[in-house]
């Protein structure tokens, strides 16, 4: 399939480039709405350069702000899929990106809940899916208070990724790269590492965003691999061990099960799933691995 041409003025904007833009609109950035601007081009075309885009790829960007790296994106991709919540920036990414004909700006909420996909995103998806069959990939700079929910979203279904190369806060970043007994060690840990990997590529510095935020970023890849989310044959099943037992993380798994609540109350015999998961049932959950929850899923379907 042939790529769609995009004939751009200049590849990505500066600082001095949106803020005429804004000033334009006669906006300013919405602290409420997290609205941090990536303003370094060479770390731009870094998370970009990470996710390998193919000509046939579709790709998710979130929080596309005025479409600045979304320029950069559609001179790679097959198509891109634009996503602003705010209804006065939509229209300046629109805009921008007026020249390009493989990309669709989405003025909506990227999810309904938290943990759904909004409607206006899963329509457009499904759509584009059916005339370029390469990866989904989400590439963004993501907007710091749906990030996670975003892309637990993305690794459980029904829609899923096959990459994700994003900049986040620096606490989610170590939360998605965690290790079993770490502070940081949750329920997006052990999502990210039973279907795929996860490393953090770069850090970033408040002052490489405009305005600078009070905190530290960094670059992450994650990478699926079916070989591994293969293993979990019910996703949302996983989703309800994890929150279940990692919701009282430093109490015992056994104490855990009188929590139980939905679909898991229909597991009656939990020293049983104990004993087949090969897991003591006197340890604390923050303490089991990701293949340790994959082994509390199986165990537990046999329940169900």
């Amino acid at each position: 399939m042939n790529r769609p041409r995009f004939i751009s003025r200049n590849t990505m904007q500066t600082k001095q480039q949106i803020e005429k833009l804004l000033a334009s609109a006669g906006i300013q950035p919405k602290h409420r709405l997290g609205q941090n601007f990536l303003i370094d081009l060479n770390l731009m075309h870094i998370l970009i350069d990470s996710a390998d885009i193919q000509p046939d790829d579709v790709v998710l960007e979130v929080g596309c702000g005025t479409g600045s790296m979304t320029e950069g994106l559609v001179e790679k991709a097959g198509f891109v899929i634009a996503v602003e919540y705010d209804k006065e920036l939509a229209p300046i990414a629109q805009r921008q990106l007026h020249e390009a004909s493989n990309v669709k700006v989405v003025n909506s909420d990227v999810l309904e809940g938290k943990h759904t996909l909004a409607p206006a995103v899963v329509k457009a998806i499904a759509e584009t899916r059916t005339r370029f069959k390469g990866r989904f990939l989400l590439v963004a700079n993501l907007p710091y208070s749906i990030a996670a929910p975003l892309m637990a979203n993305l690794v459980l279904g029904p829609v899923v990724v096959e990459q994700m190369h994003v900049t986040v806060q620096k606490e989610v970043a170590e939360r998605m790269t965690a290790q079993p007994g770490s502070k940081d060690y949750g329920p997006l840990s052990i999502m990210l590492a039973v279907a795929g990997t996860t490393k953090i590529i770069h850090k970033l510095s408040p002052s490489v965003f405009w305005p600078a935020p009070q905190v530290y970023s960094a670059m992450v890849s994650f990478i699926r691999d079916p070989s591994l989310a293969g293993q979990v044959r019910d996703m949302k099943l996983l989703y309800d061990i994890v929150h279940l037992f990692m919701g009282h993380r430093r109490k015992m798994l056994k104490a855990c099960t009188k929590f139980t609540v939905g679909r898991l109350s229909g597991v009656k015999n939990w020293d049983h799933v104990f004993t087949a998961a090969d897991i003591d049932p006197t340890v604390r959950a923050e303490r089991l691995t990701p293949q340790d929850y994959v082994h509390l899923v199986k165990a537990c379907l046999s329940q169900l």
